[in-house]
């Protein structure tokens, strides 16, 4: 759920006025003996080396992968790796083999305080590497066209900032008057790296994938706001000679990872119901390059497609999220039976972001390489064949999870399945009794999942369980199950959640004295909409949460996600927003409650914790407020990760230390 904090009117100085008013970070933290206890389970997290990127050479002989500053080479049949040449002092960001594998294309961030990155040649027998172009604003997502001559990418030129809704908002000042970065599909000529943008200016690019024949490339575009509009995206095929744009289909809901076929006449995409740009998830679909209707392929899956792969003409394989877990399958074009080739209680990923299941696959369409990790085993590189795969790195060989068992659990709501993953407490016994605290992820369209790198750790440590719904709304379960939501924030979904509650004390010794409930974006807001419903929670702590739609909705930038959850603007339909609106039942809420946003939050605007924080002031309920600064939606600076980790297991585990209020 996105938005933006870029409408207030506040002059400079009222705007440090503000920050400094609001925001305890900077000030000495108060280290009782619960601090303390939280300080030294934070100490104790184990340090992983992060993986940022895997990508399969196209004849499946090697591997490249990318961790921090570095590009490395490995054989796909397992061997010693080797450092691709790049100058220190710069970041390796993303990578691309040409279609022969010979060179590998290097995306390099400069350090500044603007986008600026460099575009670097290697080759891959020596990994010896030159400079190829500039790219004054930002890049991404390179491609060699099918026969190598030409290098595409997406690049925004000149932009102040890294693109992108989770970025900070760049705050407004003076008249206001948007000024929109279109990100276009350039070339770069491979001998003297001069950049040709060739898809129109008044066009955003989101993802793109070139026609066999190299004369264009299926993408998904929208005129006018990047952030904005890619809930309304359309799906076009572009000329590479005229940059021209034709329209092949107008999707009803979402559509990414656009690709085309073997053969060149036809173009897979998913489409879906998404809350979030970059979190995949809906039913596969085809249609002619020719245009006309598409085709739902997977129709009824009990899963959520979410990365496509077309090698073969006559099978699309994908990367899915079902019951919880990562799982590979294929599927005819036709439509048919779809056939499972691995599903795993774990991860499996192409990238750092870690939000899609996903392979980089070699041109066989077997062959492909992840990095692969769960809650019980560190992220590493694998490559193989899918479910076959063996261990590449092993770069974090001496990582240990510093946290309990995580299961995969399932309950019932009212005949609805619901899955989740629940956490135990370090060193668990089972003749003990311990608290709970619920962890609602993001989206909602989104879903918990086994992961090494998860928070859900840290309160395990702390000898709590933890339990991470995926209730209706999220994906895993099929298409209908992530629309059981829409017009029913707060209904259905957190009932799900509360049916989870009472299934897991039956089963394992909750101390239901001590429950807690956390989340951030939409877990955010439904630890605000739960404590409005509720009074079982002893402390809540909500990260970036709505607390009031129409305020919100007011402030936003981005505000086409809306539409197909809610059925209409909340100008023209204000009853259906009113109703899962935690503000109109603020004088509900008795449980504690910890806040935590970016000032520069472009997805759910300060201004929206701002309010909450004042109501529950106002009422009489024990809150804090912290607002990190020059932060967006997604606190990245270390220190303010930290920080925010820290304030939340201080918050429960003061609240849970406290006596039971009679």
């Amino acid at each position: 759920m996105l938005n933006s904090f870029s409408r207030l009117r506040l002059s400079k100085d009222a705007y440090c006025a503000l920050i400094l008013l609001l925001s305890t970070y900077c000030l000495a933290q108060k280290m009782n003996d619960a601090g303390s206890r939280a300080a030294s389970v934070l100490d104790s997290m184990p340090p992983t080396r992060q993986i940022d990127q895997v990508a399969i050479s196209p004849d499946g002989s090697r591997v490249a992968y990318v961790t921090g500053a570095a590009v490395s080479v490995v054989p796909a049949s397992g061997g010693a790796a080797q450092s691709v040449g790049l100058p220190s002092g710069n970041s390796a960001r993303e990578v691309a083999w040409s279609p022969d594998s010979k060179r590998l294309a290097i995306i390099v961030d400069v350090p500044g305080d603007v986008p600026h990155s460099q575009l670097w040649l290697a080759d891959a027998g020596t990994l010896k590497a030159h400079r190829l172009a500039e790219l004054n604003g930002y890049a991404q997502t390179p491609s060699f066209s099918p026969d190598g001559r030409r290098l595409a990418l997406l690049f925004i030129s000149g932009i102040p900032r890294i693109a992108g809704p989770l970025q900070p908002m760049t705050p407004l000042a003076g008249v206001v008057d948007e000024k929109i970065y279109e990100q276009r599909i350039t070339l770069v000529d491979l001998n003297s790296g001069a950049l040709k943008p060739v898809t129109p200016a008044d066009m955003y690019v989101y993802e793109y994938d070139w026609t066999p024949d190299g004369s264009g490339w299926a993408a998904t575009a929208a005129h006018g706001s990047g952030d904005n509009n890619w809930w309304i995206a359309r799906l076009y095929l572009a000329d590479t000679a005229s940059g021209q744009m034709r329209e092949l289909y107008a999707p009803k809901l979402q559509i990414c990872q656009p690709r085309v076929s073997p053969d060149g006449k036809q173009v897979a995409f998913i489409e879906g119901l998404m809350s979030d740009a970059g979190l995949n998830g809906g039913d596969i679909h085809v249609v002619s390059t020719a245009g006309g209707e598409a085709r739902d392929i997977t129709p009824g899956i009990k899963a959520s497609p979410s990365t496509l792969n077309w090698k073969a003409q006559d099978r699309i394989t994908f990367g899915e999220f079902v019951d919880g877990k990562a799982g590979f399958a294929t599927v005819s074009p036709d439509g048919g039976s779809v056939q499972t080739l691995w599903t795993g209680a774990e991860w499996a990923a192409t990238d750092a972001n870690n939000v899609q299941v996903a392979a980089s696959l070699a041109q066989n369409g077997t062959s492909s390489a992840v990095i692969r990790q769960s809650s019980s085993a560190p992220p590493e590189v694998w490559a193989g064949e899918i479910g076959k795969w063996q261990k590449l790195t092993t770069l974090n060989a001496e990582v240990k999870p510093a946290w309990g068992e995580a299961r995969n659990v399932h309950w019932d709501n009212g005949g609805e399945q619901v899955q989740g993953w629940l956490l135990l407490p370090k060193d668990y016994d089972a003749a003990k009794r311990y608290p709970l605290v619920v962890s609602v992820h993001g989206g909602p369209s989104y879903a918990c999942a086994s992961r090494f790198d998860d928070k859900e750790g840290e309160y395990s440590a702390m000898e709590y369980f933890t339990l991470c719904p995926n209730p209706r709304g999220s994906f895993g379960s099929g298409e209908a199950f992530t629309q059981s939501n829409v017009k029913d924030f707060g209904g259905g979904d957190f009932r799900d959640i509360m049916a989870g509650i009472d299934a897991i004390a039956k089963e394992y010794p909750i101390d239901q004295t001590k429950l807690g409930i956390r989340g951030h974006s939409y877990g955010g807001y439904m630890t605000m909409w739960a404590e409005t419903q509720t009074t079982r929670f002893r402390a809540a702590v909500a990260g970036a949460g709505i607390s009031d739609w129409l305020s919100y909705y007011g402030l936003n930038d981005i505000d086409e996600w809306m539409i197909p959850f809610f059925g209409a603007s909340i100008y023209d339909d204000p009853a259906v927003y009113a109703k899962s609106d935690p503000m109109h039942f603020v004088k509900n809420v008795k449980t504690p409650t910890l806040i935590l946003v970016g000032d520069r939050d472009g997805e759910v605007p300060m201004p929206q914790s701002v309010e909450w924080w004042h109501a529950l002031k106002t009422l009489g309920v024990p809150t804090e407020l912290v607002v990190y600064a020059n932060e967006g939606h997604a606190i990245s600076k270390p220190a303010d990760a930290r920080d925010y980790q820290l304030r939340t297991l201080e918050w429960f585990e003061q609240w849970f230390s406290k006596p039971e209020a009679k």
